[in-house]
């Protein structure tokens, strides 16, 4: 006689309430990437000569081209590998300003961008040299170009006030209670401050210009665009975002396919380069979110939680164009605003790391300033005058000096 097995209703339930786990921290990475850093790549993208759909393009492919890439992952490999848009990146595009060949010369510094990641992938040589850079240089680099950024929030105080008081006070509120959510409530009471300000101006918002487009650019490859964009944004998205992504992942213990994420990561860029996307690659702070023990006790089943996310940045990119159309009717000074106070943490890690080492002080100062006094010569942005600058500081000056 066969064995009749029953299943009590806490055993039915098991399943269920596991799978809750990581499909909650995946919608809540995605939702804090987002959010945390949206601000800085519309100003990033608006900088270089983005008109205002194109930088709601370029947002809309960089969340498609980073989700579709974690969804490749992580069923691929079954881990809770988590992209990104480079957010380094995008301040440094911020710094840097209209470059030769305008926005279309942008766009060819992208794409450029993701070829060379997709030779990082290919050529592990090209990889140990960016990891050459000595981190305090690459460090101090970072922070030079966010000091304008950050500037923001304290120079909007005289052109909107009564918009900019509330955000930073909402967001220091937060700082202090619930430091995760700080930009998102910032960036909410941004919005409602912008509600009132259209309703008693009796302003209009363009609402078709909310439908989520596409809007493709033609590239035009000049040299100055891309020594002064591509160069420095693939270092600095590979010493500040894919370096550090991999050390996160390995202290939960997971090892990152390296190869397998440049080719990807390398890819997404170039492909989503004509539609605005800067550069896509490993999450490095927000990938802890998924790849933490609270994402799911199980680290074997951690991956739904990043697959979660990747779904969840393909619905989040349609709303881009709706963000766009709002921040665009905004008192002068509001995106600035949210976009300073997002990178006040990473300026105050960059700096710490850029002066900490007595070895590296001098070299760091050196490209911290050049960097932060946005210097162009010959068209080529401060950014990459700053990181030689350093470099050659620390190979003439002996150590500690």
């Amino acid at each position: 006689m066969s064995q009749v097995t029953t299943t009590t209703p806490d055993e039915l339930s098991e399943p269920r309430a596991g799978i809750a786990q990581p499909l909650g921290a995946g919608a809540i990475t995605a939702l804090v990437g987002f959010t945390s850093s949206f601000a800085v790549v519309l100003s990033g993208l608006r900088a270089v000569g983005a008109s205002p759909a194109q930088a709601a393009s370029g947002l809309m492919i960089l969340c498609f081209t980073q989700g579709i890439g974690i969804l490749l992952l992580s069923f691929r490999y079954r881990i809770p590998i988590t992209l990104a848009w480079s957010t380094p990146g995008a301040a440094l595009l911020a710094s840097t300003g209209l470059v030769a060949g305008g926005w279309p010369g942008a766009v060819a510094a992208f794409a450029v961008t993701g070829v060379l990641v997709v030779i990082t992938g290919l050529w592990q040589r090209l990889g140990s040299l960016v990891a050459a850079i000595p981190v305090p240089i690459a460090q101090a680099m970072l922070a030079g170009v966010l000091v304008p950024l950050c500037l923001a929030p304290v120079q909007a105080l005289r052109t909107s006030p009564a918009v900019v008081v509330p955000v930073i006070l909402v967001w220091l509120v937060l700082q202090r209670y619930a430091p995760k959510w700080a930009v998102l409530v910032a960036f909410v009471t941004a919005a409602v401050g912008t509600g009132i300000d259209i309703a008693v101006r009796d302003r209009q918002l363009d609402l078709a210009a909310m439908v989520p487009t596409l809007e493709w650019t033609a590239p035009h490859w000049h040299w100055q665009a891309i020594v002064g964009i591509a160069v420095p944004l693939y270092i600095v998205t590979m010493a500040s975002q894919n370096i550090p992504g991999v050390a996160v992942m390995r202290s939960f213990d997971y090892q990152v396919p390296w190869r397998a994420s440049m080719l990807v990561t390398g890819i997404g860029t170039i492909a989503g380069a004509a539609a605005g996307g800067h550069a896509i690659n490993l999450a490095a702070i927000s990938a802890a979110l998924s790849a933490a023990p609270s994402a799911s006790p199980d680290p074997k089943r951690r991956w739904i939680a990043a697959a979660t996310a990747g779904g969840s940045y393909l619905i989040l990119g349609l709303a881009s164009a709706a963000l766009v159309t709002l921040i665009a009717a905004a008192p002068a000074g509001t995106l600035e605003t949210v976009a300073g106070l997002a990178l006040l943490a990473t300026l105050a890690a960059a700096l710490t790391g850029a002066l900490s080492d007595p070895d590296h002080r001098m070299p760091g100062l050196v490209t911290f300033l050049v960097a932060a006094s946005g210097t162009t010569l010959f068209g080529i942005g401060g950014a990459f005058w700053a990181l030689l600058a350093g470099l050659l500081i620390r190979r003439f000056l002996p150590a500690g000096k």
